[in-house]
């Protein structure tokens, strides 16, 4: 499919932010238009890389927001929908907005597709709709057809979002595609996460946090290969479908603490067990045997693998994640969404002269 200018929600976030860097590099004929509220976990500095590059384009807003919505997708062909609420813990303590960002947004998203023919929508979910896998059964994993099983507010508010997604291809006849992806890791991931948490806590010599024993299981996934998942299904993917996207790397808690503190040459005494998560699912995994089969695609990246160039971008970005750690990014994000709407009315002053 032919595509010149795809609208990235959710683009100054973990995930987004490298999908934006990965297609911009891999395509850079193509423009970018950047879609973001900047919530805590939004952050600008994540785009320096492409700031600058005169077919990308930042623009602040809600995707609850109808005109500010319709405004940034005019003359897209595609969209890439990233943007959601999706900390676990956080929708525990406050599920409402995850309902209203994640199912109210992304129904927004979808009409205002819908009225400008967009020729692509792809929306990105999780592993986390299909509920928990036993632990004593590894053998199974997820699957496209695996029934929905959400036990978190989080992973209700997605599975609500992918449904209408699905209503909208039935109904409407959109030009839709869904992806469920399991635990990212990488450049630009949150501090408030697994990883990036236990990588710089153990840098700085402090506790590791594992909920309960420890023994929950999660897939992970290295971010720019779930890019590279994303890349092909919005360029080959089949309407209409659904493609799991897994990580061939289950590990539990310990096992994740074990890995950053060896590479680390930490002491395993980091480890600090803390009360569980309430409603904390076991085992999350998934078959990615689909698109591997029909668009070709697997992980290139083994755990130990990525967990070193985690590793090593963590410690060659201190400067990154001291500034979220310190709260100060917030400010900068403002600094940097100002200049870019500054930027941006220039430009179109100089278009209407």
């Amino acid at each position: 499919m032919e595509l010149k200018t795809i609208l990235v929600t959710g683009g100054a976030g973990f995930i987004g932010s490298n999908f934006i860097i990965y297609m911009m590099e891999k395509y850079p004929e193509y423009e970018i238009v950047n879609f973001d509220k900047l919530t805590y976990a939004g952050n600008l500095a994540n785009l320096r890389a492409v700031e600058n590059n005169p077919k990308y384009r930042f623009v602040e807003g809600d995707i609850c927001d109808r005109e500010t919505v319709s405004k940034a997708m005019e003359g897209c062909d595609a969209v890439v929908h990233f943007a959601a609420e999706s900390h676990v813990d956080r929708s525990i303590t406050g599920p409402a907005i995850f309902v209203e960002t994640n199912v109210v947004g992304t129904q927004v998203l979808l009409d205002v597709a819908k009225e400008k023919n967009i020729k692509r929508f792809h929306h990105v979910s999780t592993d986390e709709v299909f509920g928990s896998l036993s632990l004593d059964h590894p053998e199974i994993r997820f699957t496209e057809d695996t029934p929905y099983s959400p036990r978190s507010p989080y992973s209700a508010s997605k599975a609500g979002s992918d449904h209408l997604v699905r209503a909208y291809i039935e109904t409407y006849g959109l030009p839709a595609t869904i992806s469920n992806c399991t635990n990212n890791y990488g450049p630009f991931h949150f501090p408030e996460k697994v990883i990036p948490l236990f990588v710089i806590n153990a840098m700085r010599n402090m506790p590791l946090p594992i909920y309960g024993t420890g023994k929950a299981v999660r897939d992970y996934l290295y971010v720019t290969d779930h890019c590279s998942a994303i890349d092909l299904i919005l360029h080959e993917g089949k309407i209409g479908e659904t493609y799991c996207i897994g990580g061939d790397s289950e590990k539990n808690g310990l096992e994740v603490a074990d890995t950053i503190l060896k590479s680390l040459g930490k002491p395993e005494s980091l480890k600090t067990y803390v009360e569980d998560r309430k409603g904390h699912d076991m085992r999350y995994a998934m078959d990615h045997g689909k698109i591997t089969k029909e668009l070709g695609w697997k992980p290139s990246l083994a755990f130990e693998e990525g967990i070193a160039e985690t590793i090593k971008w963590y410690g060659e970005n201190e400067e990154w994640w001291q500034t979220i750690i310190s709260g100060d990014y917030l400010d900068k994000n403002r600094e940097a969404a100002n200049q870019s709407a500054v930027n941006g009315s220039q430009s179109t002053e100089k278009e209407d002269n």
